[in-house]
């Protein structure tokens, strides 16, 4: 695990200085502080505790963060089950890949044996893929708490996630409606630096399952030759976005330099001209990865938080109250 680099240190100082002061759409720093003021010990250890045992859930827990809020906002829809009468997001094919939904629960369970019914599920999931990114070599960043959980979660809301074969513009449009600039939508591409896709996420790049096109020619020959081997072992064999799939660092942007970009909206970001100066300047500068990334996850973090009445704190994360 890396120790804080100075420049990632700062935005944390500034978060625990503003303390409970610092609010915004209804959170603020200090949430739990008297209610449940070890709720984010409690989250801590236990994502240490099992990306110890499985280092691969950090990436998970932190593109189960993304999806969240990226749908409904950030309020923990990702996690409710599918009941007989409706399909949750969790069960598209755009979330099949996520993974540490026990991690969530077994936070949850021993948060409500101290404090019953007063840290969301969506708190939860923030703080987690938060210590995730961290625990991986990450940069670690203080997030306002007091999210309410939703109850609204279905499959076809996803349709709203960026698809793998997206370009640069169509992504700097979707990102654009959540609010994002151009820079923010790269650093936060740069969360692919961590896990693995799957065949069916980048298979139409290999001209072996495409018969109507040749292999993507922003992708590096002796590169697809080794991912046709890993697909033709079907759609669900992975691949890592890059050489350090474990750790949080900028390996993702080097790899887009070299035409190495797993997805086709990975390797966009280089062949376009719009962001191809800021990949090159995360390539080169690696604490300005993780600043910048720091401020685009808090930012993210507020997307459409449900406050007040507008939601609620679940008592099992899976289903509603």
């Amino acid at each position: 695990m890396a120790f804080y680099n100075l420049l990632s240190f700062f935005p944390l100082v500034l978060f625990i200085l503003s303390g409970a002061r610092f609010s915004v759409r209804g959170l603020s720093m200090g949430y739990y502080g008297m209610r449940c003021p070890f709720a984010e010990n409690i989250v801590k250890n236990t994502v240490n505790d099992a990306l110890q045992a499985d280092p691969t859930l950090a990436a998970g827990l932190l593109r189960m963060h993304f999806h969240d809020c990226f749908i409904e906002g950030c309020d923990g829809s990702v996690l409710l089950d599918s009941t007989k009468d409706n399909k949750a997001e969790k069960d598209s094919p755009a979330n099949l890949s996520l993974r540490g939904y026990e991690i969530i629960d077994d936070a949850k369970e021993q948060i409500e044996k101290q404090c019953p019914g007063v840290v969301s599920c969506a708190d939860i999931l923030a703080m987690a893929a938060r210590d995730a990114v961290f625990w991986a070599g990450g940069p670690v960043y203080g997030i306002p708490k007091g999210r309410k959980d939703g109850t609204r979660s279905k499959i076809e809301d996803t349709r709203n996630l960026p698809p793998p074969f997206f370009n640069s513009s169509e992504l700097i449009t979707m990102f654009g409606q959540h609010g994002f600039s151009v820079q923010e939508m790269v650093v936060l591409s740069g969360g692919h630096t961590l896990g693995v896709a799957r065949c069916s996420s980048f298979k139409n790049r290999l001209s072996k399952f495409d018969s109507t096109r040749d292999v993507d020619p922003t992708l590096d020959s002796d590169i697809a030759t080794k991912l046709i081997k890993t697909c033709n072992a079907g759609d669900n064999a992975e691949a890592p976005f890059d050489e350090t799939r474990n750790s949080f660092d900028n390996s993702y942007f080097n790899a887009l330099q070299s035409k190495a970009g797993l997805l086709s909206s990975d390797q966009t970001l280089f062949t376009s001209p719009r962001t191809r100066n800021i990949v090159n300047g995360y390539a080169m500068n690696q604490a300005r990865f993780f600043f910048d990334f720091q401020q685009a996850m808090v930012k993210m973090g507020l997307l459409d938080v449900k406050e007040g009445k507008k939601g609620e704190v679940r008592l099992n994360c899976r289903q509603i109250n």
